[in-house]
């Protein structure tokens, strides 16, 4: 009742939109309530829904997916990387097109290529006093509280680098609902002159921005892909120069290469660019790997350090990185590996997380964000076509083996990210940052600016 009553066949379902007073279908479908000449056709610019063609220039100019003008903050592909086309294989061939010794080779370079890294990763789960009560909130689900713990361990994480403080821009990138945001508001009840910067590129549903009413705190969203967010044109930031806090809980493959640019690269080059001064008149500062205290200045990042105060990404879907994208290139380069051996490697990191079909439902729970409430759906559409091309590997490799292989790829695409964040003057970690059984896409990665060298003046 008040629904309509025409019944989606695509979707298994009858359609939810409300009629008008009076009648049986809504304006999509009422063709089949007006019987007249008037035809309904698909939307030119989307055509997941129609139109009735003699509205159709009437419709254009106000339909929800007609280009938008776009913000100033908005540079095609700054952030992409890869220019060289030449350098990306036409075709890709698919992992069960690999052969038993061409799939053996493959594994033998993974491990010769892991050789001498750091594949064991230290614990560092820890908590954060602004989510003690809601993780003591029985009301919670399970859920909620895997969500929450989380949370609580990334917040701790951020406060023992000391990046919770005055004078700061977080910058939380696949922000979805921006719930990690929200805790980090939390977190700084107390704290005058921050900023909050909200990146989604999809419109969302049920966001918590509007709980935040502190005149000391700014929340503003960004709606913009990654990929062509240039954060020194975001007015707010250009205008305060706050130093920046890039965050982001389960930023999907490619999407975490993306934000280590826009922060690394992009921005932190224009900002350089514009505060050039010799080596010699940089400040002493201490081998902490902590980041540097910024009260004293009211926080505007002066030409003795980065305007990237730290990052604070939990990594999530390997299987969704990009070549292109990717900012661990040179490393690969450098241990043997190119496009073709990365595309079969960001696939196999998969099994790390799906190693058992019957687990594959477990692995899609867990990282069910409530922040994305479709994610579930697609992270087990993925991992379902991912093993499904798996099944020739039954017997070659037991599930135990196929899980250590996916674990070593995911440590060596994390490795570059890693070598990558040194080279751009980053003290760079990886750690465990919460359980397993809370989440299977359990690896934290922080960086912090490397302490300045000194050049005593000749």
């Amino acid at each position: 009742p008040g629904r309509c009553a025409h019944f989606v066949r695509r979707k298994g379902r009858f359609c939810r939109m409300a009629p008008a007073p009076g009648r049986r279908f809504c304006g999509e479908h009422g063709q089949q309530e007006e019987q007249n000449d008037r035809k309904r056709i698909p939307c030119p610019l989307d055509p997941k829904h129609t139109v009735y063609e003699d509205q159709l220039q009437k419709h254009l100019k106000k339909c929800n997916s007609r280009e938008k003008p776009k913000p100033v903050y908005f540079v095609q592909d700054i952030n992409a990387g890869l220019k060289d086309v030449a350098e990306i294989p036409e075709k890709q061939v698919s992992l069960s097109s690999l052969s038993i010794e061409e799939l053996q080779n493959l594994i033998i370079r993974l491990k010769k290529a892991s050789n001498g890294l750091e594949l064991h990763l230290k614990e560092q789960i820890l908590s954060h006093q602004a989510l003690q009560e809601a993780l003591n909130d029985p009301k919670n689900g399970e859920s909620a509280f895997k969500h929450l713990k989380q949370q609580a361990s990334i917040l701790g994480n951020m406060e023992k680098l000391h990046l919770l403080g005055p004078g700061r821009c977080f910058v939380e990138f696949g922000a979805g609902r921006g719930k990690l945001s929200h805790w980090v508001d939390v977190a700084l009840q107390n704290v005058e002159s921050v900023q909050f910067l909200l990146v989604e590129r999809a419109t969302m549903r049920f966001k918590v921005d509007g709980k935040h009413k502190r005149i000391d705190s700014i929340f503003e969203r960004l709606q913009v892909d990654i990929q062509h967010l240039c954060l020194n044109k975001v007015p707010i930031l250009e205008k305060t120069k706050l130093p920046v806090v890039g965050i982001g809980k389960h930023l999907c493959g490619a999407a975490t290469d993306l934000a280590l640019r826009c922060l690394v690269e992009s921005y932190t080059t224009c900002c350089d660019g514009e505060n050039e001064e010799p080596a010699a008149k940089r400040s002493r500062t201490a081998a902490t790997g902590v980041a540097p205290d910024t009260a004293a200045d009211n926080g505007k990042y002066t030409e003795d350090r980065k305007p990237v105060a730290g990052i604070v990404i939990a990594l999530c879907c390997h299987h969704k990185c990009d070549w292109t994208h990717y900012v661990g290139r040179e490393f690969f380069k450098s241990v043997g590996l190119g496009p073709v051996e990365f595309h079969y490697l960001q696939r196999m990191s998969s099994w790390a997380t799906c190693g058992m079909r019957e687990t594959t439902h477990k692995a899609s729970t867990s990282e069910e964000s409530e922040d994305q409430p479709n994610d579930t759906e697609e992270h087990e559409q993925t991992f379902n076509r991912t093993e499904s091309g798996s099944d020739t590997l039954q017997g070659i490799l037991t599930v135990e083996e196929r899980k250590e292989i996916g674990c070593l790829c995911k440590r060596l695409i994390d490795h570059g990210r890693i070598e990558y964040l040194q080279q751009q003057g980053y003290k760079a970690a990886l750690q465990y940052y919460t359980e397993s059984a809370v989440s299977l896409e359990n690896v934290l990665l922080t960086a912090v600016p490397s302490p300045s060298l000194i050049q005593e003046p000749t």
